[in-house]
């Protein structure tokens, strides 16, 4: 009898109709493809439990290392700024007379939310789709001293390693104030940006000094205003030049000296990050997530990536929550995960990630809010909305309760007019007994679902029956085994037309 071999491309595919993704995996949670093989991600254990030091919800996580080797964790959330040492002793470090911001995305009431001329003089109404943000930090390091911004707050601050005072981080002298985010550049300058309310400007301490901030002929203080429609969101530290990115394009940063120590010039148009924690930079370059797109930074220019997940992620996400998607590096499986609020809720509880080595892309559901990539410690450390941190990429542990799966879109088995009888499936993985397979059939598109199994890949030939013109198929873990499925065949038989 003629073998059907199972050669489904990696990656999630969901563009379109189900029969437009035929052939393809159209659903997942918690895999990914190595060459091809399908793998469960990594599981997780609890690391540190800092849920007692939030009233709000963790938005932003930073780790870094002093000078002695010693590894630190700062997470800021819209009220609060947390200390976590190598022992999981978390002490708070808020600055004093902090403006806390709020933990939800809201659309609120402004001037000009409006269309001119709506509604009677002298009548009451409220402005919609005035978007207001939820409230984030933006952290890093300058040396070994902690450096952030809240947006609601708008003040530099920096913290220098007193957790057993412990001293609160403190606002650094000359600083702008009423600025929306900060970061340090290659060449050690700190940026602040938005500086003093100026949502376009990008204003600069001297280098090696963060307190200096006013121009002269004797240091490299400076700023810059944008040439941009859009207002400043965020900045990353690439190799050898900034990329900064508005709501609406991107401009790169590139130290040049004195006099005029950075020169500025736009990258890209029409291609704004979703959040000021959307983005990140590897080496392969920067990607970010925008309202309707995914975006990636060579180095030279910026374009779109094709996306075979876009309907699903954007059709889905809550736009009045977007400003809470948050961007994570996996540099030992060339990943980016973006984790953000589903239309179901305001909070976090859906991923996609982007496979850049590989170019494909996988979906699923997890519930985090903020997190670090390995460097600091051997594995990343992802933070839940409570405040709990867990260690994850760990073989074999388990996924939080959760099932790693794969489903295919409805394929069709022979041209699709004649039905086919399955009576066999020969596995392709690593060991017996790690996987369920199952089967859904139909006659036609509008029938009635059937399925069968599931079956248990015993490492050899298992034994199926079920009949029908086409089908979809459902690839489950059985436990916490690092499982790897390659290609699977079916041995059929036609079944005659009808």
């Amino acid at each position: 009898m003629p073998l059907l071999p199972l050669k489904i491309p990696a990656g999630v595919s969901s563009v379109g109709t189900d029969l437009e993704s035929s052939g393809r995996w159209l659903d997942a949670n918690l895999v990914r493809w190595t060459n091809g093989s399908l793998r469960p991600v990594g599981g997780w254990l609890e690391k540190y439990d800092t849920s007692a030091s939030f009233t709000a919800t963790p938005r932003k996580m930073h780790a870094w290392s002093d000078n002695s080797a010693t590894a630190h964790i700062a997470i800021g959330s819209a009220s609060e700024l947390i200390h976590v040492d190598e022992s999981g002793t978390a002490v708070d470090i808020t600055p004093s007379g902090l403006t806390a911001g709020q933990d939800d995305g809201s659309v609120g009431s402004a001037f000009g939310g409006g269309n001119y001329g709506a509604g009677y003089y002298g009548t009451e109404r409220v402005s919609s789709g005035v978007l207001q943000e939820a409230d984030t930090w933006s952290l890093d390091n300058w040396g070994e001293y902690l450096v952030g911004c809240l947006t609601s707050d708008g003040k530099l601050y920096e913290w220098q390693l007193d957790a057993a005072t412990p001293t609160l981080a403190a606002q650094i002298s000359n600083a702008p104030v009423d600025n929306k985010a900060c970061m340090v550049t290659e060449e050690r300058f700190l940026f602040a940006l938005g500086a003093g309310g100026n949502p376009r400007k990008v204003q600069w301490c001297d280098r090696e000094d963060n307190t200096t901030w006013t121009p002269d002929a004797t240091n490299e203080a400076g700023d810059i205003e944008l040439q941009t429609n859009g207002e400043i969101m965020t900045g990353l530290r690439m190799r050898g030049r900034t990329l900064i990115l508005t709501n609406v394009d991107a401009h790169i940063a590139s130290y040049v000296g004195a006099p005029y120590v950075y020169g500025f010039e736009r990258a890209g148009t029409a291609c704004g990050v979703a959040s000021r924690i959307a983005a990140v930079a590897t080496d392969y370059g920067a990607f970010w997530m925008g309202n309707e797109s995914f975006f990636m930074f060579d180095g030279s220019t910026v374009r779109r990536l094709s996306c075979e997940v876009q309907d699903k992620v954007f059709d889905s996400v809550n736009r009045n929550q977007m400003t809470k998607v948050f961007a994570v590096h996996d540099a030992r499986h060339g990943e980016v995960w973006w984790f953000y609020p589903s239309s179901e809720t305001t909070e976090i509880d859906s991923y996609v990630s982007f496979d850049y080595n590989e170019n494909h892309w996988s979906v699923g559901s997890l519930e985090r809010t903020c997190g670090v990539p390995r460097g600091v410690f051997d594995h990343p450390y992802w933070v839940d909305p409570t405040g709990v941190i867990y260690e994850h990429e760990r073989l074999n542990l388990p996924h939080g309760g959760a099932t790693p799966y794969a489903e295919t879109a409805p394929i069709n088995l022979g041209a699709g007019d004649q039905i086919i009888k399955a009576v066999n499936l020969i596995g392709d993985e690593d060991f017996a007994g790690q996987v369920d397979v199952t089967f859904k059939t139909r006659f036609h598109p509008n029938d009635t679902e059937r399925d069968y199994g599931a079956y248990t890949l015993n490492g050899g030939i298992t034994s199926v029956r079920f009949t029908g013109r086409q089908m979809r198929m459902r690839v489950e873990a059985t436990g916490n085994d690092d499982f790897r499925v390659g290609v699977m065949r079916l041995e059929v038989q036609p079944g005659g037309k009808r």
